[in-house]
């Protein structure tokens, strides 16, 4: 565990100096030889999880335990004398702010939120500008008298209906392997501490949704553009406007309800894919939290995934927990890009 993470600053409790700095000059350094000290609650969390190991001999529902709790008195004194029973709310501050754990009463979800976060916020970045720009030159700029146009606008449209997982196997081919040293961070020196350059980062998964919710993005922008009225457009060329002039000032404003609402819908199913991430190397447990777009990552819906495909049944106690916090992350940030959309509907209006 040391080699994992040091227990003291500046110091060792359990390593060798020798041995440790004959590991720490090898070519594959263990993650602690750069790593900072565990802090006090993380030793904490250590001795709860490994020394103390609190057991859930069995579990009821909370209907059950409120309309037949008698029953369930008698049966736990039967068979489990000498157990303590209490109220457990799996949805606490606790299992948002702890990292994941093998021992269900000591799960998170810290790890698998962060990283939802992070792989949000990149396919976000990339998938908006690029969607509309390209819905922009398709309404503004194309002729659609043109053969490879109409080839564009016709992919557009297909690739909005191909499967999810289409997608995680081009992530995997592009993003994993053939640009590997950049998702990795080899090529920027920023390779995480005691990891490998494989590509399996946070940098590759917010590429992959990108591609995922283009289609969607491009075609919502295209209807709101082809919504503005001509008369604006023409307004606009009257008075002496570029073009661009025009589109930024005049169409795009107008337009821009319409493009959030798209966008809010392909952001919503972003967050909830899982098909493309496992493909493309998601971790299903992991208790780093990322740190970067090239550290390693998880998300809810693998998390979710990942639980109630244990045997336990605790597992999908936490995993019921995890699903609404998915659902409220979802909910507010669709109501933030709800009140965005309304503000500039106002301003417009």
């Amino acid at each position: 565990m040391e080699r994992e993470q040091p227990f003291l600053e500046g110091g060792l409790a359990f390593e060798s100096p020798d041995l440790w700095e004959e590991l720490c000059s090898s070519e594959a350094p263990p993650a602690g030889c750069t790593a900072p000290a565990r802090s006090q609650q993380d030793i904490y969390l250590l001795v709860q999880e490994r020394v103390v190991v609190p057991t859930v001999l069995e579990a009821w529902f909370l209907l059950d335990s409120i309309l037949n709790r008698s029953e369930i008195l008698l049966e736990a004194a039967q068979k489990y004398p000498n157990a303590i029973i209490e109220y457990r709310s799996w949805l606490s501050s606790d299992f948002i702010t702890t990292p994941q754990s093998s021992k269900p009463e000591l799960a998170g979800v810290r790890t698998a939120f962060l990283g939802t976060l992070w792989v949000i916020a990149i396919t976000m970045i990339v998938a908006f500008p690029v969607g509309v720009g390209a819905a922009i030159y398709l309404e503004e700029y194309a002729d659609q008298r043109k053969w490879y146009n109409r080839i564009i606008q016709t992919n557009i449209n297909n690739l909005a209906g191909v499967p999810s997982i289409i997608y995680g196997m081009l992530g995997l081919a592009v993003f994993v392997r053939a640009l590997e040293p950049i998702t990795s961070g080899a090529a920027f020196g920023t390779v995480d501490a005691g990891s490998t350059a494989n590509g399996r980062t946070v940098l590759s998964a917010g590429l992959t949704l990108a591609l995922l919710i283009l289609p969607i993005i491009i075609i919502s922008a295209q209807e709101s553009i082809r919504a503005v009225p001509s008369s604006l457009r023409n307004a606009s060329y009257g008075l002496g406007a570029t073009r661009w002039q025009t589109i930024w000032n005049h169409v795009l404003p107008n337009a821009l309800p319409g493009i959030l609402t798209g966008t809010i819908l392909s952001m919503s199913r972003a967050i909830g894919e899982t098909a493309p991430l496992v493909v493309i190397g998601a971790s299903t447990f992991i208790t780093a939290d990322p740190t970067g777009p090239f550290s390693k990552f998880t998300v809810l819906p693998i998390q979710i995934f990942q639980w109630t495909t244990r045997p336990q049944s605790v597992f999908r106690n936490i995993a019921a927990a995890a699903i609404i916090i998915l659902l409220i992350l979802l909910i507010l940030l669709n109501a933030t890009a709800v009140y965005i959309r309304n503000r500039q509907s106002k301003k417009m209006g």
